[in-house]
């Protein structure tokens, strides 16, 4: 049994009127902006841990915070409703709101496509797919949040993605554990990468990036220039591009930052159906963010290069593959 704030979770609740003091899931509706109408949830762990889901975003999680300290980098453009989602070619940057957790796919990630399995815009449009939420749920030991996502339309693809959320009341962690089902009636391909984003405090220069891998190599000439550096975090710098590297996961499939000053550090954790991590670093102004990727595919420029390389995931009718990521902070 964990414990709440320092006490044991019996000790704790001979000290409270309720489990909601703790621990609970408060439910909201966005009422203004670019948001307004969409569904939040804020689950509230007992052990410093807070997060949002957003069911109206395939239950992708948003802003995050361990004893009141921001964890992730949220854009401008915040993390809107679903319609506002432009699906033609790099639109979704118009509505990446960041977020601790954002889905790409289910059967395009990277670049735009558009070839024999149809057309898909920039990341796959999942993460803009509402949610059918089945549980929502608080106990003493566990909460939990899970839903289903379709990602279909009339003779298009009908992929169905079981999601459930679940952090251990006192802790400082939570765990996605997702199931992709082909429930249409023919093969289609299946691409699936988790984007998490990093933000300040935890980012900050002196950071540092831990990805254990097999092999790393620079997506282009803008990261083979800081591929040395590329572990290193600096101070926000106006103008800097983004650099982008793909580790080929090892036996100990985790990744991990650490802010020494801060005594922050979080590890993520992910499973071994995700066989790639992609490393987005970008150090600019407003732009100062960390992604950490893991992939089911290592091929990051898309759907034709997966293809081209005889390396497109695909699910038959009827066929499932199940992920999971967990994400874990240490604070001092």
């Amino acid at each position: 049994m964990a414990d709440i704030f320092g006490a044991p979770v019996e000790s704790a609740l001979l000290r409270v009127g309720s489990l909601d003091q703790v621990a609970r899931v408060d439910r909201f509706v966005e009422d203004d902006g670019p948001a307004r109408g969409a569904r939040r949830l804020r689950v509230v762990n007992g052990g410093g841990l807070e997060f949002d889901v957003h069911p109206d975003r395939a239950l992708d999680i948003g802003a995050a915070t361990i004893n009141g300290l921001p964890l992730a980098w949220l854009s401008a453009s915040g993390i809107t409703r679903p319609d506002a989602y432009e699906p033609e070619g790099r639109g979704w940057l118009r509505t990446f709101g960041g977020g601790l957790v954002t889905t790409c796919g289910l059967d395009s990630f990277g670049p735009p496509a558009d070839d024999e399995d149809g057309v898909a815009g920039m990341h796959g449009r999942i993460g803009h797919v509402p949610a059918r939420v089945t549980e929502v749920v608080a106990t003493r030991e566990l909460i939990t949040v899970a839903g289903e996502v379709r990602q279909t339309g009339v003779f298009q693809e009908n992929l169905l993605l079981r999601r459930r959320i679940t952090s251990r009341v006192g802790s400082t962690s939570f765990r996605i554990d997702d199931t992709v089902t082909n429930e249409g009636e023919r093969s289609h391909p299946h691409m699936v990468l988790y984007h998490v984003n990093l933000g300040w405090p935890l980012l900050d220069a002196g950071t540092v990036v831990d990805i254990p891998a097999r092999s790393v190599a620079p997506r282009d000439p803008d990261a083979a220039a800081g591929f040395d550096r590329r572990a290193e975090i600096g101070e926000p710098v106006v103008g800097t591009r983004e650099q982008v590297y793909v580790h080929v996961a090892g036996d100990d499939r985790v990744a991990r930052v650490t802010n020494e000053a801060r005594g922050l550090t979080l590890t993520l954790r992910y499973s071994e159906a995700l066989p790639a991590i992609f490393q987005w670093k970008l150090t600019a102004t407003k732009h100062y963010v960390l992604g950490l990727e893991p992939a089911n595919t290592a091929q990051i420029q898309g759907r034709a290069a997966a293809r081209a390389a005889g390396e497109l995931p695909r699910l038959e009718p009827g066929e499932s593959r199940s992920y999971a990521i967990e994400i874990e902070v240490e604070a001092a």
